[in-house]
């Protein structure tokens, strides 16, 4: 069986090499509006399975590889803190995330022809208080317009402002490393 993943961040192929898996990329293009229904803390899942069955339905009929999607937000205050449209959203994310604590979520779905299994794991970051001077730095040099919350913890930022974490690192990354493994081994890829 051979392993797709449904992803064109480059963080979450990074963590999958790091893993020692060899895959295939095959980017989503599936919507990733927000159904104002959905809790907020299933939005990663569901959107995860969405990503997931939108690349599935090009798979051959006989193809037996399994699908990896994964979808992650940042949630402050009852809100997720989606990907940055510009400088000043930047900012104000996280200047509004500055000495405070948030949570960072990830879906991930895994799917074939014979099964699909889904789930999301959760992280709680705490933020050091940095100046505003420090924020636009980062913004500037490091343009996190790719990133949930404004920031990477793997970067600059993440290595001056998170004073700790509860949960997974690898997951406010972008994919919980320990628990894609262990579903991997439950679908018995080698």
């Amino acid at each position: 069986m051979k392993i797709i993943l449904a992803s064109q961040s480059p963080r979450r192929k990074e963590l999958m090499k790091l893993a020692g898996y060899d895959f295939e990329i095959r980017i989503s293009k599936e919507d990733e509006t927000i159904n104002s229904e959905w809790n907020i803390f299933e939005v990663p899942e569901k959107l995860a399975i969405r990503k997931a069955n939108a690349v599935f339905q090009f798979l051959s009929a006989n193809d037996q590889s399994i699908i990896i999607a994964a979808d992650t937000v940042v949630i402050f205050e009852n809100k997720i803190l989606n990907k940055p449209q510009n400088e000043n959203e930047a900012f104000e994310m996280l200047n509004a995330l500055n000495g405070k604590n948030h949570i960072v979520i990830t879906g991930v779905c895994f799917k074939s022809r014979s099964k699909q299994v889904s789930f999301s794991d959760e992280t709680k970051v705490f933020f050091r208080k940095l100046l505003p001077a420090d924020l636009k730095f980062y913004i500037e040099n490091f343009k996190p317009f790719d990133k949930a919350g404004s920031y990477g913890i793997q970067d600059w930022l993440g290595v001056r402002i998170v004073d700790r974490i509860e949960g997974c690192y690898f997951n406010v990354m972008g994919l919980p490393v320990r628990r894609v493994i262990q579903e991997i081994n439950a679908f018995n890829i080698l």
